[in-house]
């Protein structure tokens, strides 16, 4: 027996939600903690903005992811309605449009009838919702489940920079900041590119620059002001 295929595919959802929260976990409170840093604020200060920053971007990420995600659940929700009120009135109609479907993917026109007989007795909605509209089991928009993924995953980058701040001196606090974020910056890149099966130095290379030019802006930004507090 050939080994069973691992795809990928399945893993987007919360993937591209956990990487998300965890990358600007990273970087806008690493970025807030050496722009405060630049501007000369105190100890407490710092960590006083940081855990704000933590807090705050967690419930921010939970709260847009959920409304995002949401909408879409919204849209498949109707989309199906429509869906399953044609299938009561219009079956015949309904059955014609998913055989066509089948002869343009290049099933011969005999098999596809059936094929679509089959699948219409079988589940009606199930078939049209994946075929007709592009909504499957493994795509479904899940609001919850991707709102807390996004606010685990921020809190998590967050607390990096956030440790390194707490157990750094005053005089070391910006480069030992801005260095294990970018390792961690590069390590979440090259864990993403191997769950999605890219490149992984590609991937570390990218987010990591990019988090460097956020975080060398934000100190540029808090340099500029240069008042303590």
């Amino acid at each position: 027996m050939p080994a069973a295929e691992h795809h990928r595919i399945f893993r987007a959802n919360w993937l591209r939600a956990a990487v998300l929260g965890a990358n600007d976990g990273i970087v806008s409170t690493a970025s807030l903690i050496t722009g405060v840093a630049a501007a000369q604020a105190s100890h407490a200060m710092i960590l006083t903005s940081g855990i704000a920053a933590l807090v705050a971007g967690a419930l921010s990420m939970a709260a847009g992811e959920y409304v995002s995600v949401h909408s879409q659940a919204d849209i498949e929700a109707a989309d199906l309605r429509i869906e399953q009120r044609s299938l009561k009135l219009n079956s015949a109609q309904e059955l014609q449009e998913l055989t066509h479907i089948y002869i343009e993917r290049g099933v011969e026109p005999g098999m596809a009838q059936a094929v679509a007989q089959q699948l219409t007795r079988h589940n009606a909605l199930d078939a049209h919702a994946r075929d007709e509209l592009g909504i499957s089991l493994y795509n479904r928009a899940r609001p919850v489940q991707a709102a807390l993924a996004s606010a685990a995953a921020f809190a998590s980058g967050a607390a990096l920079p956030l440790l390194v701040a707490a157990l750094s001196p005053m005089a070391m606090l910006i480069p030992a900041v801005t260095s294990a974020s970018l390792v961690g910056l590069a390590v979440l890149g090259a864990i993403a590119a191997r769950a999605g099966g890219a490149p992984m130095g590609r991937a570390a290379l990218r987010v990591t620059l990019l988090g460097a030019a956020a975080m060398a802006l934000t100190a540029g930004v808090g340099a500029l002001f240069n008042v303590s507090v």
